[in-house]
């Protein structure tokens, strides 16, 4: 249950904070007010994208945090676990979750003051709240919305999850099986081509870095002369010489411990020198067996370029690095063996394929059952339902189909469910996304969402307008339906019907003011009196007449 929502410098919002309780919260207000962007904030900590243009214009960051108290089932504590989130023994809480925006970094999310990514808040989130949009309804006529709350309703993650499971396995094993038999078919003209370039690669007998070497090579052999001279020189400097480096650093050492004898400080100066008289000695030796070393070949420089052109080739031929054309080799070898040894292989897939399929068969055939169960129990809740917003002659169908083609299978199974609706009697059901109107389809959707929803009294259901397209009796319907489901769970709903808002137990009213040039948003918990006001104001627009303060009064007595 939502207890707090606290908003700061989001759109027209400085700040404001609304404590919510149990039962039906009402939010009402004139249209623009602002009252979605409370929706959408709460939205964000559920875990849905928060951009930072909702940022207030003038501010450089936002914040965006509500106070929880939860029920810690078996599921949400599993999700904490999982992200290392600290909860505590019981099986209720109180969870905070806080949600910063900034124009100058990265925005930020906490639970409990533990900084969580997205992906950790959403999964939490779909445990705390439940928000149904506007315009919501317009999923009905979407077909492929209907057998996923079908499942929802059956309780069927688990079974879902394992049909995904067998069905990703089995959809790999009939891949790498077509690849197998394409390979097959052209065998024989693949081993050829195969074998040629194994050898081919093979016979030039490559090493790593071996053309970076080659290249060093190259060009020390093409400036021999040149680095005689330089390493004759630098030897003749770092020691041959009477003045060298090595020879007057060695005068100088001498120096420095005469002089330590008379002054200490010099003492810690005696070790450097000697460092430095073997670093120079030892370079000395270097450059003279280098020197040594250099001979110009031009068999060699010949052998270099011969080598380098043949790399080169290769290169070109089977990638840009020895390091490509060395993968191509192992890769060319893999799939040689896998094609030679062909035959063998297709018999083990084949069977593999056979007992995957059987496997995804059996898993999906029990959630096909569960399915199939769920639908009749469904149908009767929903039909029970309608009948409370105004639909008691409507009758409620789902059909369900089981496809025989493996083509058709799915990692969701091998069904698809389609609602059908009728809402006269004496006429039979048609596919609702044909003949359900937007006043039908709003009331629908309500009914679809509390049923499937039924059994999690521990969410907040949040409702945004989803009465758009009603008024009157059916309003009222509604409104007595979201009455009943508040009895079991937190109920947030944003309203313009004056039927649903006198049945809340807390009512809110989301207003627009410009103070000093500056438009802000505001929000106020309404007494017994005012709400008389804001309902009389629902009902007869802008002049408050006391005939509609007498209806309002007369609404609110009834509920």
């Amino acid at each position: 249950m939502l207890t707090l929502l606290k908003i700061k410098n989001i759109a027209l919002i400085d700040e404001l904070a609304i404590e919510f309780g149990d039962g039906l919260n009402l939010l009402t207000g004139e249209t623009g007010s602002g009252k979605s962007i409370i929706v959408d904030s709460l939205g964000a900590l559920t875990g849905e994208r928060v951009s930072t243009d909702l940022i207030k214009d003038g501010c450089d960051s936002a914040l965006i945090e509500g106070m929880f108290s939860v029920q810690i089932e078996k599921d949400l504590r599993t999700v904490f676990n999982e992200s290392g989130i600290d909860i505590e023994a019981g099986d209720e809480m109180e969870l905070i979750v806080r949600r910063e925006l900034s124009l100058a970094g990265k925005n930020r999310i906490f639970i409990n003051n533990q900084l969580v990514t997205q992906g950790v808040l959403r999964r939490i989130g779909s445990f705390i709240v439940d928000i149904h949009g506007q315009g919501e309804q317009t999923a009905l006529y979407d077909i492929e919305t209907h057998i996923g709350m079908l499942d929802e309703f059956a309780r069927s993650h688990s079974l879902k999850t394992k049909v995904s499971e067998k069905f990703k396995e089995w959809s790999g094993a009939r891949s790498e099986l077509t690849s197998l038999e394409n390979d097959g078919s052209e065998k024989l003209q693949l081993i050829d081509v195969l074998r040629f370039q194994i050898g081919e690669i093979t016979a030039a007998n490559l090493s790593p870095c071996e053309d970076v070497e080659l290249e060093e090579e190259k060009r020390r052999l093409n400036n021999v002369e040149k680095l005689t001279s330089l390493s004759s020189e630098a030897f003749d400097l770092l020691y041959d010489n009477v003045e060298s480096t090595a020879a007057t650093l060695e005068k100088a050492q001498r120096k420095v411990i005469e002089m330590n004898e008379f002054e200490s400080r010099f003492a810690g100066y005696a070790e450097g020198v000697t460092s430095a008289r073997a670093v120079i000695e030892d370079l000395a030796i270097a450059v003279r067996d280098f020197r040594f070393s250099l001979e110009f070949s031009p068999e060699r420089l010949e052998q270099i370029e011969s080598r380098l052109v043949e790399i080169n080739r290769l290169q070109r031929k089977y990638g840009g690095s020895i390091e490509a054309v060395l993968e191509h080799l192992r890769s060319s070898e893999e799939r040689l063996q896998a094609i030679e040894t062909s035959e063998l292989r297709e018999e083990e897939l084949k069977n593999r394929v056979a007992g995957l399929r059987s496997g995804y068969i059996e898993i999906a055939g029990k959630l096909d059952e569960a399915r199939a169960q769920a639908a009749r129990k469904f149908e009767k809740l929903v039909e029970q339902n309608l009948a409370a917003v105004a639909l008691d002659k409507a009758r409620f169908e789902v059909r369900t189909e089981r496809f025989d083609d493996d083509r058709l299978f799915t990692a969701d199974g091998f069904n698809r469910a389609e609602f059908f609706f009728s809402a006269n009697t004496g006429e039979s059901p048609k596919a609702l996304a044909k003949v359900a109107s937007g006043g039908e389809a709003s009331r629908i959707m309500l009914i679809l969402k509390t049923t499937v929803k039924s059994t999690e009294a521990t969410k907040t259901a949040v409702f945004d307008e989803i009465d758009i397209g009603i008024g009157g009796r059916v309003a009222e319907s509604v409104g007595r339906k979201l009455k009943d489901l508040a009895a079991t769970q937190q109920v947030l709903c944003v309203t313009h019907q004056p039927q649903i808002a006198s049945l809340a137990d807390r009512h809110f009213v989301v207003e627009k003011d410009v103070v000093a040039g500056r438009t802000s948003i505001t929000i106020r918990d309404l007494d017994p009196s005012e709400q008389v006001e804001e309902i009389a104001r629902m009902l007869a627009g802008e002049r408050i007449t006391e005939a509609a303060r007498e209806n309002a009064r007369s609404m609110l007595a009834g509920k």
